[in-house]
C-alpha cells in the first residue's frame, strides 16, 4: 500500500482509552491484503461527499473548530477513507476531518480510495483474522482498531461482528497504549493480554525493566500486579522520604528569594542567573 514508509500505520485521533497511530502495518494481519486493494491520494475536498445514511449529522462547532485549527497549521494526519461512487467519492469514515478541512479553507484531502467491494471483501477479511485462535493478542487489538477507524464500527457492532463484549473489545485496544517495545515483545514470546494489561498505565522506563523478568519467568497477570504493587510502595516511600523537608525548604526559599532543596543532608540553593547568584552569596556573608 503506497501510504508513507513501511512500518507506519493510518489511524489517528479517536477519542476514550483507545490511544492514537493505532493501525501499525507491522502488527495488522491484512496489510497485505490491504496493500493489493487500496491505493493513497490527494482529492480535490469538492470530489469528496458525505454518506447520507450515516448516522452522526451534528458535530461539534467548537471542537470542530479546534480540530480545523490544528489542522491549517499541522495539516491532515489520517487520511480520510472513501470508496468510489460515480464522480465523486463517499467518505467510509473521517468525516469530522473533512468537516474541519473544509472550515479550514484546505482545497485537498489525504484519503485512502476502496471500491466498494475491495471494501466490503476486506472488512470480511479483518473479521475472519479476528476470529482466528492463533492470533496474537496485539494483533488482535490492531484488527480491531482498523475496523474502528478505518470502517467506521463502534464497539458494539465490532463486538456483535466477532462473538465479544463491547468491554472486550475496548480492554483489548487498550493494548495498543503499550510503547513499540511491550508490542514488539508480544508478538515475538507470545505474551498473553492478561499479564500486558497491568503495565498499560506505567511509564516506558518501568515496561523496560520488567519485560525481561515477565519473558524468562513467565509470568502470571497476579505476579506483574503484584511487582508493579510492590514498586510502587517503594516509590511512595521514596516520595515521603524525599519531601520530609517541604515546609523548611518553603521557609529558605522565601527567606532567600530563591529555590531551595533539601536532600539528606544536603541543601541545595539554585538561583536563575549570576546577578541573583552574587546577591545570594551576599546575603550569606552579611554581618
Amino acid at each position: 500500500m503506497a501510504l508513507g514508509k513501511k512500518g507506519k500505520g493510518l489511524g489517528r485521533g479517536f477519542e476514550s482509552l483507545i490511544p492514537t497511530d493505532l493501525v501499525d502495518e507491522a502488527f495488522d494481519p491484512t496489510s497485505t491484503e490491504d496493500a493489493k486493494v487500496s491505493k493513497l491520494v490527494e482529492l480535490d475536498i469538492e470530489e469528496v461527499i458525505r454518506d447520507e445514511d450515516q448516522p452522526r449529522k451534528e458535530f461539534n462547532k467548537a471542537a470542530l473548530q479546534e480540530l480545523a485549527d490544528s489542522i491549517s497549521e499541522h495539516g491532515v494526519l489520517q487520511p480520510i477513507v472513501v470508496v468510489k461512487t460515480g464522480k465523486k467519492y463517499q467518505i467510509v469514515a473521517g468525516e469530522r476531518r473533512w468537516r474541519a478541512s473544509k472550515l479550514a479553507g484546505k482545497t485537498t484531502i489525504p484519503a485512502i480510495v476502496r471500491t466498494l467491494d475491495a471494501q466490503n471483501k476486506l472488512e470480511l477479511s479483518i473479521i475472519e483474522n479476528a476470529q482466528r485462535e492463533d492470533l496474537n493478542p496485539i494483533e488482535l487489538a490492531t484488527a480491531y482498531a482498523k475496523l474502528k477507524e478505518q470502517f467506521n464500527l463502534t464497539n458494539e457492532e465490532i463486538g456483535k461482528r466477532v462473538g465479544k463484549s463491547s468491554a472486550s473489545i475496548v480492554n483489548t485496544m487498550r493494548l495498543l497504549k503499550l510503547p513499540e517495545e511491550a508490542k514488539v515483545a508480544m508478538q515475538e514470546h507470545n505474551l498473553m493480554e492478561g499479564p500486558m494489561r497491568p503495565l498499560i498505565s506505567l511509564e516506558p522506563e518501568i515496561i523496560h525493566e520488567i519485560l525481561p523478568k515477565m519473558i524468562e519467568g513467565g509470568w502470571s497477570a497476579r505476579k506483574v500486579e503484584q511487582y508493579v504493587a510492590e514498586n510502587k510502595k517503594k516509590s511512595s516511600v521514596k516520595a515521603i522520604k524525599a519531601n520530609e523537608y517541604l515546609k523548611e525548604e518553603a521557609k529558605l526559599s522565601r527567606e532567600y528569594n530563591c529555590e531551595v532543596k533539601i536532600r539528606g543532608r544536603s541543601v541545595t540553593f539554585s538561583t536563575k542567573d549570576d546577578t541573583e547568584f552574587r546577591r545570594l552569596l551576599e546575603s550569606f556573608t552579611k554581618d
